[in-house]
């Protein structure tokens, strides 16, 4: 079964592989050299557990409304949708703008400089949650604040209280032309790294004794905020089959997590339908937290 896992593996270009498993790695396995790769969308997670730690500190609050929080940005008469918005809106797919905004594919094409007058100058066609649009604007938007409200960028946020404690040494973060750390993609791990991070999850944010990351704002950003046609997301979380969780980026970079199994699952791939993967881990999933694989 081992061979055969693996021979389908590689042809789902899978790169790296880490199990986590009751307080162990049960499951270690590399296709291809570990190192420091793009986690894409899964850098979104990370965005969310940066606006729960300034949450807890105080820097901000979920129920803020954007006017208020980006009063010198957004248009001169903002639509009552907008108008509406709060700080949890950028957090759940349920903005209210009809379409995705500032992907991949269109950022190297812009030609604003300011992102931030942009995103929020493009229509908001619902009212916040009334719609599930996949969209970079709000994890963009929520990382901005983080940074506006700190005085710098996520990277140097999250250093300290984040990164450091658990060992990861500074990594490199996508930023847009202002120099704002782009909080919804482009933050460069290993996959033991981001296992790091899955277990930090698992363990309802404690780290070796410190709480890095509040509990309660983990708990309502691993639960469903709002249905999207499957499983539901949550806090910049995708909700997945048997009660999981996971962060989750382009091409197959994943951290799920089980709370029910007590365990975690890490991936690095290259795969064009990165679909195809998470289904494939999760039917062997019995297997690789037995670490029989």
């Amino acid at each position: 079964m081992e061979k055969e896992f693996d021979v389908q593996a590689q042809q789902l270009r899978l790169l790296n592989l880490r199990v986590w498993k009751d307080g162990g790695l049960v499951l270690s396995k590399d296709y291809d050299s570990e190192m420091r790769r793009n986690q894409y969308s899964a850098s979104k997670s990370f965005t969310s557990a940066a606006v729960g730690i300034a949450a807890g500190e105080g820097l901000l609050s979920l129920d803020e409304r954007l006017v208020d929080v980006f009063p010198r940005d957004i248009p001169a008469k903002p639509c009552e949708n907008l108008e509406k918005a709060r700080v949890r809106d950028l957090l759940t797919m349920g903005l209210g703008q009809g379409q995705g905004y500032l992907m991949g594919e269109q950022r190297p094409f812009l030609q604003e400089e300011d992102w931030v007058k942009y995103a929020l100058s493009l229509p908001f066609e619902y009212a916040p949650g009334e719609k599930f649009v996949y969209n970079n604007v709000g994890p963009y938007l929520a990382g901005v604040l983080v940074q506006r409200r700190a005085g710098c960028d996520l990277v140097s946020y999250l250093t300290p209280r984040l990164f450091a404690p658990m060992g990861i040494q500074r990594p490199t973060w996508e930023t847009d032309p202002q120099g704002f750390t782009f909080g919804a993609g482009g933050l460069f791990l290993c996959v033991s790294e981001l296992l790091k991070f899955g277990r930090l999850l698992l363990q309802k944010g404690q780290w070796e004794g410190r709480q890095l990351v509040p509990a309660d704002y983990l708990e309502q950003a691993a639960g469903k905020q709002m249905e999207n046609g499957g499983e539901g997301y949550g806090y910049l979380f995708w909700r997945g089959e048997r009660n999981s969780y996971r962060a989750d980026g382009k091409y197959g970079q994943y951290a799920l997590v089980f709370p029910e199994e007590n365990a975690v699952i890490c991936t690095n791939a290259e795969l064009l339908d990165q679909r195809k993967l998470l289904s494939f881990l999760m039917e062997n999933q019995p297997a690789l937290l037995a670490g029989k694989l």
